[in-house]
Parts: structure tokens; sequence; C-alpha cells
């Protein structure tokens, strides 16, 4: 993975939580608001919209530069409307870059431990 693409997975990662959050105190507020003389539904709704526009924006940017396919693109659109979505599609993420940060890791090592093998002229079998 380069280093544009853990950028845009990070991104997405970061806003994945507010949102979440947003969205389950949006939630409670239009219950107050039915239920109690408390009204912060105007106030949390720009909240929770601009960091659902923000989650669209990072979503595409790290669609376009993980090369997701569809499926996967897909479940964190659904995700980003599920009231506690956003805390699994962290999770989520979170695997995706642990996982391709170990694979780098890995293929470092390898390369390094090539280089360091003795050169002989004889063709390895």
């Amino acid at each position: 993975m380069d280093l544009k693409t853990a950028s845009a997975l990070r991104r997405l990662r970061l806003i994945s939580v507010p949102e979440a959050v947003s969205f389950l105190v949006l939630l409670v507020c239009s219950v107050l608001k039915r239920t109690t003389e408390f009204n912060a539904v105007p106030v949390m709704g720009a909240v929770h919209g601009v960091l659902v526009i923000l989650y669209l924006i990072f979503w595409l940017d790290a669609w376009n530069k993980a090369k997701w396919p569809l499926g996967r693109a897909a479940l964190y659109v659904v995700l980003s409307v599920l009231p506690a979505g956003g805390f699994y599609a962290d999770r989520l993420l979170r695997r995706e870059t642990e996982a391709s940060v170990i694979a780098a890791r890995a293929r470092v090592e390898q390369a390094r431990l090539e280089d360091e093998r003795p050169r002989t002229g004889t063709v390895d079998a």
C-alpha cells in the first residue's frame, strides 16, 4: 500500500467515528425534541450533515486510491447510514491498514534478506 492510499484510509477512519457519534446524538436529540422542550435537532442536524458530507468525500477518495471492489465500497456507504455503522467501519479500516502494513514490512524484510544472501556463480535450483 502506498502512502496516498494509507492516508486516504486513515482520513476515512478518522471521520467514521465522529460521524457515528453525531448520528447517535442526533437520534437522542430527536427523541428529546418529541418528549421534552429541549430542541437541539437543528444544531445536531447541521453538525451531522457536515460530517456525513466529509465521510462521503473521504470515502470517494479511499475508494479511488484503494481500488476496492464494488461490494466493499458499498459496504462502507451502508455503514455510514446505520446508527453505529461508523464504529464498525473504523474497525474494518483499522484491520485493513494493519494487514497492509504487515504485508509491506514482510516485503521489505524479504528484499533485505535477498540482498544479504551470498552471491555465487551457481544458479539455485
